[in-house]
């Protein structure tokens, strides 16, 4: 019973030399399928030159994504600074006009006369200094007349008054501030017993 084998997964060979239409691909391929053990000496020079050029290559891409790293970290540690030191710029800016406008008023405060249009000036630039601030995202903390919260104000006494339900602020003696929703400083108040 002799069975014949399939030639379809051989190479075709004619007079028992193999077909030379393979590609320089299928030509590695049959070189990489040799054991280092049967390989000659010239294939083994070879195949470690191959390795050490790999080799050279993935040490020079390691090396450049190191130093790509460490630029990378040094652009973000200055960014960070510049974001620190300069961080305030546009408010600085803003708040600039009012320091202006106190200005003026010192020196319009030096006339006995003017008492009137120095009020009127620090009002107009406390005003502008408010507005400025609530550009900024500052809020002041509403407290006069609303029931006390721990969160947002801080008691300095307690007195007692029958037209305020138990608990209300009845004074404001500083005004609180929210910086963007955040507290930034409690409004300190006198709360009804």
């Amino acid at each position: 019973m002799d069975e014949k084998k399939p030639t379809e997964d051989l190479p075709e060979e004619i007079d028992g030399e193999v077909d030379e239409d393979l590609s320089p691909e299928d030509e590695s391929q049959n070189e990489e399928e040799i054991p280092l053990r049967e390989m000659t000496k010239d294939q083994l020079i070879e195949k470690i030159s191959e390795v050490q050029a790999s080799a050279d290559m993935n040490m020079d891409s390691y090396l450049r994504s190191q130093a790509e790293m460490e630029n990378m970290k040094k652009r973000f540690q200055k960014d960070r600074q510049d974001l620190i030191k300069y961080g305030n710029e546009t408010l600085t800016k803003q708040l600039l006009p009012v320091a202006d406008n106190l200005e003026k008023a010192l020196d319009h405060s030096k006339d006995e006369n003017s008492i009137e249009a120095l009020r009127e000036g620090v009002d107009l630039t406390l005003k502008g200094l408010l507005n400025v601030l609530e550009k900024a995202g500052v809020e002041v903390v509403e407290s006069v007349g609303a029931p006390f919260d721990p969160n947002f104000h801080q008691a300095v006494s307690e007195q007692e008054d029958d037209r305020a339900a138990p608990g209300a602020v009845l004074k404001e003696l500083q005004k609180g501030y929210l910086l963007n929703q955040r507290l930034i400083r409690p409004a300190m108040v006198i709360v009804n017993k």
